[in-house]
């Protein structure tokens, strides 16, 4: 089992700019924008990390920070048999140096992260939507999208085609009772409904 804290140290030595930290027996470094890609290429290729699985690549939306979003790396060792995880802080409309270069499975995460976030890569070779349609508007993992979104889309009989529109929600829909009813509801429930339950036979 490797010790965290000693590799953490240990890269912190050869590396700065990155600042390691241990919690709930996991590795996670801090990074700048500036220095991912050196950071990820001496990951990669240090004798003492050998990181040379890019796992996935993921963010966090942090809307109340200047810097609104977390863009995560997660690195594997098969060689060594440890994993860590490298962040860096993003403002809103900064781009990020694509890792395509370094790991070519980046190409898929980052149009992901691009999609879901859209945090923009420079140098991403084909950054375009990869979970939504190209006509989407918005980025469904932030935390200001709405839940329903902004369009519905239906297949039209008339039209014989599938068409977006605006979402329409009644009223009715936007009510919800989180009342159980073994909790005892003060009310009839719908379906519940008993003619002359008051009646005694």
């Amino acid at each position: 089992m490797t010790d965290l804290t000693a590799l953490g140290a240990a890269i912190a030595a050869k590396q700065p700019t990155l600042t390691p930290t241990v919690a709930f027996g996991e590795l996670t470094l801090g990074a700048t924008i500036a220095d991912i890609l050196a950071a990820l290429e001496f990951l990669k290729t240090d004798p003492e990390c050998h990181l040379t699985t890019l796992v996935d690549i993921t963010a966090v939306d942090h809307p109340e920070d200047p810097a609104r979003f977390e863009v995560v790396y997660h690195l594997l060792s098969m060689h060594k048999n440890h994993r860590l995880r490298l962040k860096i802080a993003v403002g809103d409309g900064a781009m990020v140096p694509s890792a395509i270069g370094i790991y070519p499975s980046a190409n898929w995460f980052e149009r992901e992260v691009f999609d879901m976030f859209g945090i923009l890569f420079s140098g991403h070779p084909d950054l375009r939507r990869i979970l939504t349609d190209y006509g989407f508007r918005g980025h469904p993992l932030r935390k200001d999208f709405p839940t329903t979104g902004y369009t519905e889309v239906r297949y039209d009989e008339v039209q014989k085609r599938v068409v977006y529109e605006p979402v329409k929600l009644v009223q009715e829909y936007r009510q919800f009772d989180f009342m159980s009813p073994w909790e005892g509801a003060h009310y009839i429930l719908p379906g519940n409904e008993k003619p002359n339950a008051d009646k005694k036979v």
